[in-house]
Parts: structure tokens; C-alpha cells; sequence
């Protein structure tokens, strides 16, 4: 590589860099062609699609013309035990070659993994990777973001699909762009966003950042021209008939707190409503027994049924209470989650113990129309769990019984909140998808000279 080539190597990317569909299957509705085409024209691309709309097939046609193009195989990265489903997705539609590799060795064209193994893979060995749930990566450390981070800066082909993109959080949208190979986290923070401390260092304690007022349409004409958001096919214009939902029933179940509060040493005669996340953990804390014990008499009405705990001593405590119940751990290794996981998707477990952070994401469990949920700050984790069960496919009514302390009064006040805004923020997401976005470069007319210390 001469200079004028490394220079050139540090410029965004814009356009479209793929190629046109070479294999297009009848079984795709007709708004799924249309993703599958707009994302192998771009070559990279994010599908901001919500649960239930086919992103497994999507991920595995886009995988499928790859291989028919360049006869060269693919990986699909997926969060926990949801590689069965990728197995089970691809026979249903013909879709062969392809195998689930736990080690990093592979005999078939299309690979599927769980993000916890890339370590065992070799980015020379594709140059076409798909993020199954790109959002997951917010939950894992810094070793396995990094890694997977990496891994795809070194393929040409890179696609990323979650069902929910920052919903209130626009700055992490750079993640998914600078991943993508277009503009650079750093670079759209100075030309879309402003803060408080008036600077461009995030790193500043207390810098928040916002969106400029005049740059809003700018920002999400530019998000979608390199994204394509769906929350309903009628987004993109196609009929909505076969994707309708059915009814979601939220019930709220506060119990109270009859411990009380102290401040300095001192006991409080009344206690107050949590405000910060110490309190609010605390507050979980001292009602652990209260609400692991609603949460069982309500479950008791339904053969089968999910809880969502946030700690350890929880799960124990549900375990206890429910014997039918399996818990899954965090300690666990990762074969042993599959196993679980695999046996109340098969419906052999019907009652189960889990944490948002472990499987939260991509898994589908039409099966199960019943969840007790504990509720936290984290919109994303309560959104993705409530939507493993209501998702199109489902035939029945869900419900959501969402059981807390009357001192959790503001975590169900944030969520909706929340809410509100993830809607705001698909809104105007789709609202842009169709709109061209022009990346305007600076041209430098001078002449590239080599520093004197390179002569």
C-alpha cells in the first residue's frame, strides 16, 4: 500500500458496495425480497426489522446468494442456543450446506456460531459475516465487543440485524455505522450532535449528548442510507394482513415493602420511592420474598410459563417456590444453557428461570404465551424479552405480568417513558428509508507529497 492509498483507506464509505441478487426464493414475502435485494446491493447494510418479520431467512438467503456468487463461505454469529433455530429455519426452506461449529472448524458453506465462540475463528477465512441481534453486543464485556468488532473491520461483506436500534440512545447508532465501514463514531458525534461541555471528548465526566434541532432530518437520512427499518410491512409499503398481532395484556403487580428505609443510621417512618439505581437495587433487594412469591402464585395459573429475574438469590428463590421450574445461570457453562434452553424450546421444560442479559435476544418461544417479569431501568432487555413471546406466529393472547415493589414507582415510569421514545425513534427512521443521503467528501486539489522524514 503506497500513501496516496492509505490516505484514501481513511475516507467514509458511501454508496453501495454488493452486488444483485443471483437467487431470490419464492417462499419470501414480498416485503422479505425487498430487504434481501436493498442489502445485497449495499453489501453493508443494518435490517432495523422488528421480532417476527423473518430475519433468520432473510439472514440466510443474503448467506445463500453470497455463496452462489463467490463459492465461499459465510458466518452468521448468533446469540445464545439460537443457532438451533438458524438449523431448524434452513431446512424448513430447503436452504442446505450449512452447520452449527462450536470449535471453529467447518465443513459446510454457511457457519453458524454464538458470539461467546468466535474466539475460535479466523477472519481470513470469510469475507462475509451477518450479526444475528447486533444490539446483543451492549450486554457482553469489553474482550467479546472487541473481538467481534475486529473480526468484521477485516470482511468486505458485513450485515448487521436487531429489532431494536438505540431506541434511546441516538449516539449508539455510530457503533453500528463505524462497524459497517461508513462514517466513524467520533465523526458523526461532530457533525450531527452537540453537548453540554461544548467539546468532542466523550470521555468528559457529565458530557451528554444531544442531537442538533437543525440536524435531525439530516441524521436519520443519513442512519437510513445505510439501514432499512421495519416494524410492519406496510413500512415499506407492502400489505399488513398476515402480520397481525395479537392482544398483549401487561398487568401490574406492585407489592409492598415492609421493611423500612434508614438514612444515616436513623429508620424512616415512611419509605420513599426509589430514584437513583443503588436505590433502586436496594429496593429489589429488600423485597426479593414478596415478589418471588407473586410471581409463583401467578404463574401457577399457566402450564407453561418464563421468569425474568435480575439476581442470583432471585432465581434460587423461584426455584425453590416452583420445583416444575428450570433455572438458567449465568456460572453455567455454555453447553449446559444450550441444553436448557433447547429443551423448553422443544417443550420438554415448561417452566423457566432466566436472566434478561442471557437470553433476552433471538430466541422464539411462540409456545409460551405467559411471563412474570421484574422490571429495571433497561427498555431494551424489557422490550426483547415481552417480544420472544409476542411475535408474529403467535396465536394467542400474551400476558406480561410485571411484579415490583411500590418503590419501583419510577422504573415503571422511566419504561414507559421509554417506550415512547423507541416509537419516536422508529418513526423517524422509517420515515427517511426511502430518502437519498449525499455524504458530501472535501476535495483536496494539492498534490500529495510525501513527508520529508518518508523521502
Amino acid at each position: 500500500m503506497d500513501y496516496k492509498e492509505f490516505i484514501e483507506s481513511k475516507t467514509n464509505l458511501s454508496g453501495n458496495f454488493g452486488f444483485k441478487p443471483v437467487w431470490i426464493p419464492d417462499t419470501l414475502f414480498d416485503f422479505q425480497k425487498h430487504i434481501v435485494e436493498w442489502a445485497l446491493r449495499k453489501g453493508r447494510a443494518a435490517v432495523f426489522a422488528d421480532t417476527g418479520l423473518g430475519k433468520t431467512l432473510i439472514e440466510l438467503v443474503i448467506a445463500k446468494n453470497y455463496i452462489q456468487k463467490f463459492n465461499k463461505p459465510v458466518l452468521i454469529l448468533t446469540p445464545l442456543a439460537v443457532a438451533f433455530q438458524f438449523l431448524k429455519e434452513a431446512q424448513k426452506f430447503g436452504i442446505d450446506d450449512i452447520e452449527y461449529s462450536k470449535e471453529g472448524k467447518f465443513t459446510k458453506k454457511i457457519v453458524i456460531c454464538n458470539y461467546e465462540r468466535l474466539q475460535y475463528f479466523n477472519a481470513s477465512d470469510f469475507d462475509c459475516v451477518l450479526l444475528d441481534e447486533s444490539s446483543i453486543l451492549k450486554n457482553f464485556n469489553g474482550a467479546i465487543k472487541s473481538q467481534v468488532t475486529t473480526f468484521m473491520k477485516k470482511v468486505k461483506y458485513r450485515f448487521l440485524f436487531t429489532a431494536t436500534p438505540s431506541p434511546n440512545d441516538f449516539v449508539e447508532l455510530g457503533t453500528s455505522s463505524e462497524a459497517l465501514g461508513y462514517m466513524g463514531y467520533m465523526e458523526m458525534l461532530s457533525t450531527f450532535f452537540a453537548n453540554n461541555e461544548n467539546n468532542i471528548r466523550p470521555q468528559e465526566i457529565g458530557c451528554k449528548w444531544y442531537l442538533k434541532p437543525h440536524a435531525q432530518k439530516a441524521f436519520f437520512k443519513w442512519v437510513s442510507s445505510w439501514a432499512i427499518s421495519i416494524k410492519n410491512p406496510s413500512d415499506l409499503g407492502f400489505d399488513d394482513s398476515r402480520f397481525i398481532l395479537p392482544e398483549l395484556k401487561l398487568n401490574y403487580y406492585p407489592v409492598k415493602n415492609n421493611k423500612n428505609w434508614v438514612s444515616h443510621g436513623t429508620p424512616q417512618i415512611f419509605n420513599i420511592i426509589a430514584k437513583t439505581m443503588s436505590e433502586v437495587r436496594e429496593e429489589q433487594k429488600m423485597t426479593i420474598n414478596q415478589r418471588c412469591e407473586k410471581s409463583v402464585e401467578l404463574a401457577k395459573n399457566h402450564s407453561t410459563s418464563v421468569y425474568w429475574c435480575y439476581f442470583n438469590d432471585e432465581g434460587d428463590l423461584l426455584q425453590e417456590l416452583d420445583k416444575s421450574a428450570y433455572q438458567l445461570k449465568g456460572a453455567m457453562s455454555i453447553d449446559e444453557k444450550e441444553s436448557i434452553l433447547l429443551g423448553f424450546y422443544n417443550g420438554e421444560i415448561k417452566k423457566l428461570i432466566t436472566k434478561p442479559k442471557i437470553t433476552c435476544f433471538g430466541l422464539n418461544w411462540q409456545h409460551c404465551n405467559h411471563t412474570v417479569y421484574f422490571p429495571t431501568w433497561s427498555y431494551e432487555q424489557y422490550y426483547q424479552s415481552i417480544r420472544r413471546f409476542w411475535r408474529f406466529g403467535q396465536t394467542k393472547e400474551v400476558i406480561c405480568d410485571l411484579v415490583y415493589s411500590d418503590g419501583q414507582k419510577r422504573v415503571i415510569d422511566t419504561l414507559l417513558l421509554k417506550t415512547e421514545n423507541a416509537k419516536e425513534l422508529f418513526k423517524k427512521l422509517i420515515e427517511f428509508t426511502n430518502e437519498k443521503y449525499d455524504l458530501k467528501q472535501n476535495e483536496f486539489t494539492q498534490k500529495i507529497e510525501l513527508p520529508t522524514f518518508l523521502k
